[in-house]
């Protein structure tokens, strides 16, 4: 008996379609394994960055409620003035480079509890002024020179007018940016992650997509039809 032999053409042919078969396998593997990556990743920063940045979320989203209807809260404002008399060595040196701004600002502090930063030491010929800002918070004090008198004045806008400012960040310090900043980049975070999810799941996909178009399309609609 004959026996038969592959032709080694046929055999390399063969190795070679096996080969491009199993790197064909492995793509399809890998692809199947990065969006299963890709969906487990989108769903655990979507869950967790949304239940992190929840009270941050609500804090925005009720701020700028009252934010809209500010005016129904200008009755919390309160405004309390009062006069005194501080060193006048502080203040009267004709050179008003050695004007003791430091001492000016820690009596005032000291002497009537003001809170926030100065925002403003002014000076002039017959006085000088100095403001102090804080969110929902207010206080100018105008002093004599010569004299040393001074009258203050402090605004208080009340809990709501304190939200309202953080909500803007007006007067809070760098640190309270932050945490706008930090607040936007968890917004950008779970919006990003739901489209993801959202595109993980096929029967919702198209639908999804739809709405989120529409939804666009509207608030450009009014932006246009109220701002412009």
């Amino acid at each position: 008996m004959s026996k038969s032999h592959q032709h080694p053409l046929s055999t390399e042919r063969k190795q070679t379609t096996d080969s491009i078969a199993d790197k064909a396998k492995q793509a399809v593997k890998f692809k199947q394994e990065l969006k299963r990556k890709i969906s487990r990743v989108s769903r655990w920063l979507h869950i967790y960055v949304s239940m992190v940045s929840f009270a941050i979320v609500l804090f925005f989203a009720v701020t700028g409620i009252t934010l809209n209807h500010a005016d129904k809260f200008a009755s919390e404002q309160r405004t309390q003035q009062v006069k005194g008399k501080l060193d006048t060595s502080w203040v009267n040196a004709k050179d008003t480079t050695h004007i003791n701004k430091l001492a000016v600002v820690e009596y005032f502090r000291n002497q009537h509890k003001i809170k926030g930063a100065v925002s403003e030491f002014r000076i002039d010929d017959s006085q000088c002024g100095v403001s102090f800002k804080g969110p929902g918070y207010a206080a100018d004090a105008f002093i004599n020179r010569q004299s040393g008198e001074y009258e203050l004045s402090i605004i208080t806008t009340g809990f709501v007018g304190l939200i309202n400012d953080l909500h803007k960040g007006r007067d809070t310090g760098g640190a309270w940016l932050w945490v706008i900043d930090i607040s936007a980049l968890f917004m950008v975070l779970v919006s990003i992650t739901g489209i993801v999810l959202l595109l993980f799941i096929k029967k919702k996909r198209v639908s999804g997509m739809i709405v989120a178009v529409v939804g666009l399309a509207l608030f450009i609609w009014l932006y246009y039809a109220c701002i412009i």
